[in-house]
């Protein structure tokens, strides 16, 4: 009743003046979108690490041919294939994002043709006309030659203009060499794959201090211990990390499993890494790749973008066949890159260093991996895919603790201009009573019931994603009004003061997925203390996740519980009495 009277009071008075607010904002930038500044702002002024609190990992699958998921093979094969992505991106060439709604469009020749006739200003027009709408790529820009620099209070993005060398990390030593000429021709596959030998060959131990374990610390100690090093002669050093094409990290560890593979591309080992980037590729010594990314400049479309076109480019076209020897001719142009290090910078390495090693053995990942039925059983019951998974994790939180809690899926935005993301909502009515009726009704309810209710969930998941989706979801939206209100200096209204509010914003299931062919697994750290960091994937036959959390025995008693909802929810399916 409190929750009711306060909305109510906040609907007729101050939340109605700061919508009045942010509309007459948003009309004056016409250039942008009213959730981009506020998203920015959030991203940067947060000064917890960016490792494990905010950084995601994409696993990528192995090349289809063993001999082609060799270390320095997939290395430069990845390499070039992202450099080659890289010169689409910079002079236009590459195949702009479009949602179909009508996929037969989307290979239609007849249709790029006609929009490649169109003049700039009215070709979404005529993609409009074919039920065809193109996608922001804003953050495509921050792909590359990007990093996100520390500062006191609120971080910075950086892009260069026109580097073309590349950052490589191994056993914590950087080296940098160019990866493109003068003229942006791409270095011959043989050139670089020298460089990489030299590189593994040289760096056969690990430094003193390995100084990206600062990247792995709270912001303001890092941007405090950053100005330190710029004062003790390490400018033009910090400079060619900042600038650098992307980071390559060339890992000496070969995970036993897909666990150890996933804390690997998580955080590895804190030394070989550097955070701030906004690209990592990782490559482990038996060819595993995947990518680790700084999340304040962009969302997972732009990277499973990326991920997408360089795994395909590396498989069907690879430029370095195993066979391949590197020249011996080859001049190692490659520099490593030495640092001025004073005594309070190494016992901030230190210090660092240890916190990192505590913080990242206090969490848990598991992969977790269910055969039964994939997204093809799901669509053939005219049901979401996406709906079932997010039910079955309602389902088994409820098996699990007796209680329904606040959850978070990400929806991307980018059908509008410099849009970000907007929050699905699985926790739901409908998905309490389905999840009260599986876990404590047992025996009560028909399946023919049951069905019913797994169908309402279903349903109503599916028009969340559709308002998400078209920007009527509600969290981005309040998110903006108290931005307004904060930037003005306004006291907070009650509305966002009020514990609702509060607890909705507490949660302890945060849920993301990317679908493709060419990602084997993806996942990020749990959002709060007591939570669960759920990255899943829905493939055509099967259903996964790999689940994080610092909770490790409740972790561990979740998956034994979403295996028995995912069962359930089968048995219901098929016909089966509970």
């Amino acid at each position: 009743r409190d929750t009711k009277r306060i909305a109510k009071e906040f609907e007729k008075g101050a939340g109605r003046r700061l919508h009045r607010e942010l509309v007459e904002l948003d009309e004056k930038n016409r250039h942008t979108s009213y959730i981009s500044d506020p998203w920015f702002n959030m991203y940067l002024s947060a000064r917890e690490p960016v490792v494990l609190n905010f950084n995601p990992f994409i696993s990528l699958t192995p090349d289809p041919r063993e001999a082609y998921n060799n270390q320095l093979v997939r290395a430069t094969n990845l390499v070039i294939s992202s450099i080659k992505f890289l010169k689409s991106l910079k002079h236009n060439y590459l195949r702009p994002d479009i949602y179909y709604g009508d996929p037969k469009w989307s290979e239609s020749r007849l249709f790029k043709n006609f929009i490649r006739l169109l003049p700039t200003s009215v070709s979404w027009y005529g993609a409009y006309m074919v039920n065809a709408y193109p996608l922001d790529m804003s953050q495509y820009s921050r792909l590359f030659r990007s990093s996100r620099i520390p500062k006191l209070n609120k971080d910075e993005l950086f892009t260069s203009e026109c580097s073309r060398h590349l950052l490589v990390m191994r056993n914590g030593h950087f080296y940098v060499f160019d990866v493109l000429d003068s003229v942006d021709n791409i270095l011959h596959p043989s050139e670089i794959v020298a460089h990489l030998i030299y590189i593994i060959q040289e760096a056969d131990r690990l430094p003193e201090f390995a100084l990206s374990y600062l990247t792995t610390e709270d912001r303001n100690i890092w941007a405090t211990v950053r100005q330190q090093l710029l004062e003790a002669g390490n400018e033009e050093n910090l400079k060619k990390i900042d600038s650098a094409i992307f980071c390559l990290c060339l890992d000496n560890i070969f995970p036993k499993d897909e666990d150890e593979l996933s804390h690997c591309l998580l955080h590895g080992n804190g030394f070989n890494r550097w955070f701030d980037k906004s690209i990592s590729l990782i490559i482990t010594g038996d060819g595993c790749a995947g990518i680790n990314f700084e999340h304040s400049w962009g969302d997972g479309v732009a990277v499973l973008r990326f991920v997408n076109e360089v795994y395909r480019n590396s498989t069907r076209h690879p430029a370095l066949l195993p066979h391949s020897k590197s020249t011996e001719t080859t001049v190692i142009t490659c520099e490593r890159l030495e640092f001025k290090l004073n005594d309070s910078i190494q016992s901030a390495i230190h210090v660092a260093h240890e916190k990192f090693d505590e913080k990242k053995k206090k969490m848990s990942m598991k992969r977790f991996l269910f055969r039964k039925f994939g997204k093809d059983y799901i669509v053939k019951q005219r049901m979401s895919p996406d709906a079932i998974f997010q039910l079955a994790c309602q389902i088994t939180f409820y098996r699990q603790f007796g209680k329904v809690v606040p959850s978070y899926e990400a929806c991307s935005t980018a059908a509008f201009k410099h849009g970000r993301t907007e929050t699905i909502r699985p926790t739901s009515m409908l998905t309490k009573q389905c999840s009260q009726a599986i876990v404590e009704g047992r025996g009560k309810h028909s399946v023919a019931e049951l069905r019913n209710m797994i169908d309402e969930c279903s349903k109503y998941h599916r028009r969340l994603q559709m308002e998400a989706a078209l920007g009527n979801g509600f969290d981005r939206h309040l998110f903006a009004l108290k931005h307004l209100a904060v930037s003005r200096g306004e006291p907070t209204p009650d509305f966002f003061l009020d514990t609702a509010y509060q607890k909705i914003n507490h949660n302890v299931i945060s849920t993301s997925t990317l679908q493709s062919p060419a990602v084997n697994l993806g996942g990020f750290g749990p959002v709060v203390s007591d939570g669960f960091g759920i990255g899943y994937h829905v493939s055509d036959t099967w259903l996964g996740c790999n689940a994080t959390s610092y909770l490790d025995e409740e972790l561990q008693e979740f998956l034994r519980c979403l295996e028995y909802s995912l069962n359930d929810i089968f048995d219901i399916l098929e016909g089966r009495p509970l």
